[in-house]
């Protein structure tokens, strides 16, 4: 097979980002490119043309590599709803949920071959691959039945080239420690070396590449500094990180953190704003007076909510909610009902924060879907044209509110007091520019700031040609397809 694998020495080095930059990069070539991650684990999900679900970051990387998402780029997808079980989706279906030790049981056999008829798919289709890995290859106690690391590599055939984040410190170590971990026959897949996120002089780092090459035998690639604000999403909320602007000029934006907060991508528009300070809440004294909050998604609804419900939170955002603005989305949406009912024989139910007169059952089948529509006439807003996608398995019902939203199937979600309080399945509500400038230049306004014009940020294709330039200036992009040819011959 025609690809080259993306390995780290561990998670959160920049696998997923680098994927995506060499997925343009090779696109703007000619070449007819596609991503692929055999599994991946992350409560971050993209929903396809056909309502499948797969991993974000692969979604994000068809669109780098100017193709349409398919379940082929990632067959597998793991959604953790507690800290030992799992939702297991296989090729865009949710299948069950199983703890680690069921799934290796249960679920790899069945998982290698879903893998396996995914890479072949995608490989008569495309002309290349960029596979990625995940975590870091020597895990000793997972490799005799992994799935997405070496054991892929061998069963493509493809070349490997490992990442190393300099910015965590130990970055020789990190690499060394790894290669002299892995089996030999894995270790000379390993064709290159990327050292990501660096800092500083490069040419004080050319005694350290120097060094890694005589060591290694392997050729050092490239060196890539630290890409400020690059706007490309990060795989899991892992990634995430407050943003601070101006604190005393600048709107003050809280968003709740639940302990499986999911598609956290949702909020990652307003750090582009230049006087929004974005902070995460995990407790009741961390809130303070914000000036919006936001309740993001949960893969655990009513388990994140009991969780911080006996933190104090509960009656904490309830009073914030009396004048504050608040928007609850997905996950979010459904704790600021009255009542959450887990299936349909609970009759009793969980009482919720109540900010909403409506109720929510949750189903055993996922709504998955693209949307369309724009701001309801009665919602409070401007009319302007909204767009995003919907996961979630719970049916939120009510009578007699203003719906949020008027989708191409019907009014959706909920809006108060002219939109100070909003609830929607809605994900991506403030990737729509102009809702978002809205939205913001009402806080702006009580806040005593200055309203700001719209900030486009709709443009992904101009945030991934900004990180194929950056990739070609400091990468050795010209050798790396020169590896993949040589592996193939």
């Amino acid at each position: 097979m025609k690809g080259v694998m993306i390995q780290g020495t561990a998670s959160n080095v920049g696998k997923s980002w680098i994927a995506t930059g060499l997925c343009r990069v090779f696109a703007r070539k000619g070449i007819k490119v596609a991503p692929f991650k055999s599994q991946n684990m992350s409560n971050n999900a993209y929903v396809t043309v056909k309502g499948e679900e797969i991993g974000r970051a692969q979604g994000i990387q068809a669109e780098a590599s100017g193709v349409e998402a398919t379940v082929e780029m990632n067959p597998i997808l793991l959604k953790p709803t507690s800290e030992q079980r799992s939702e297991v989706i296989l090729r865009g279906v949710s299948q069950t949920v199983w703890s680690g030790s069921e799934y290796r049981m249960k679920g790899y056999e069945k998982g290698k071959q879903a893998i396996k008829k995914s890479a072949e798919n995608l490989n008569d289709a495309y002309d290349m691959l960029v596979i990625e890995g995940a975590g870091s290859p020597v895990e000793i106690n997972l490799n005799d039945r992994e799935l997405v690391n070496m054991s892929i590599a061998d069963m493509l055939d493809v070349p490997v080239i490992l990442v190393a984040d300099i910015d965590r410190g130990g970055v020789f170590a990190s690499i060394v420690g790894t290669l002299e971990l892995l089996e030999e026959h894995h270790r000379k897949r390993v064709k290159g070396i990327i050292i990501n996120k660096f800092r500083g002089e490069r040419s004080l780092f050319e005694d350290g590449v120097r060094w890694l090459e005589e060591r290694t035998g392997i050729p050092v690639l490239g060196v890539l500094p630290h890409l400020e604000n690059h706007g490309i999403e990060g795989e899991d909320s892992l990634t995430a990180a407050s943003v601070y602007a101006d604190q005393v000029h600048s709107l003050d934006i809280a968003v709740v953190h639940w302990p499986y907060i999911a598609n956290d991508s949702d909020v990652n528009p307003l750090s582009h704003e230049s006087d929004v300070s974005l902070r995460y809440v995990r407790s009741f004294d961390e809130l303070g007076d914000p000036d919006a909050l936001i309740l993001p998604g949960t893969r655990s609804t009513i388990d994140d909510y009991r969780t911080f419900e006996k933190l104090g939170l509960k009656e904490v955002i309830r009073e914030y909610a009396r004048e504050g603005t608040v928007i609850g989305i997905c996950g979010g949406y459904q704790v600021l009902c009255e009542t959450m009912y887990e299936h349909k024989a609970d009759t009793v139910g969980t009482t919720g924060i109540g900010l909403f007169p409506l109720s929510t059952m949750f189903f055993r089948e996922k709504q998955t879907i693209r949307v369309k529509g724009s701001t309801h006439p009665a919602s409070g807003f401007a009319e302007s044209s909204m767009s995003g996608y919907e996961i979630h398995l719970g049916r939120t019902k009510g009578l007699n509110t203003t719906p949020f939203l008027e989708l191409l199937d019907g009014p959706e979600g909920i809006s108060l007091d002219e939109g100070r309080l909003i609830g929607t399945y809605l994900h991506d509500c403030f990737h729509n520019d102009e809702w978002r400038t809205d939205w913001l230049n009402r806080l702006r306004k009580q806040a005593g700031l200055p309203e700001q014009p719209v900030l486009h940020l709709s443009d992904r294709q101009k945030r991934y040609d900004r990180l194929a330039d950056h990739l070609e200036k400091y990468l050795d992009h010209e050798a790396l397809l020169h590896i993949v040819e040589e592996s193939r011959s």
